[in-house]
């Protein structure tokens, strides 16, 4: 894979009492591969915050890793079968978000990684949705 990819997130958030809601993101970002970990940087602008985001994504073997530095921080792990729990600090006040992955595939190829998860999500220790995220990584093709 190149240093430099296209990052694209996307997911269904199937919440208990509201309308289900749909994500996706795409950004350019960088890949490196370490110690047989895969790790995904990408710079984030959350409308109505001021600053950017920097945030690392961690995929090994036994799960995944999401840190965010900046305007909003937090280390979220999502690991299968086991219940995460993670202050995630934002500039409207603190949450605590627990997160329990039940399934995760990894999809590893020479100019792609795909990660599709499925996870239950707590907002201060109440059920706030369960959810389906695919994070899927391609390299960008050389210029010139």
């Amino acid at each position: 894979m190149t240093k430099e990819v296209l990052i694209t997130i996307s997911g269904i958030h199937v919440m208990d009492d509201a309308e289900d809601a749909d994500v996706e993101m795409m950004v350019r970002g960088d890949y490196y591969y370490k110690n047989g970990k895969h790790y995904i940087l990408y710079d984030e602008v959350v409308e109505g915050l001021e600053g950017t985001i920097r945030n690392v994504i961690k995929v090994s073997p036994s799960g995944m890793d999401i840190i965010k530095k900046g305007a909003a921080n937090t280390h979220m792990q999502f690991e299968k079968d086991k219940k995460n729990l993670s202050c995630y600090v934002t500039p409207m006040g603190d949450m605590m978000v627990g997160i329990q992955a039940s399934q995760i595939r990894i999809d590893e190829q020479p100019d792609s990684l795909t990660v599709d998860m499925e996870y239950s999500l707590d907002i201060n220790y109440q059920h706030l949705s369960d959810c389906l995220i695919r994070l899927d990584v391609q390299s960008c093709p050389a210029e010139g």
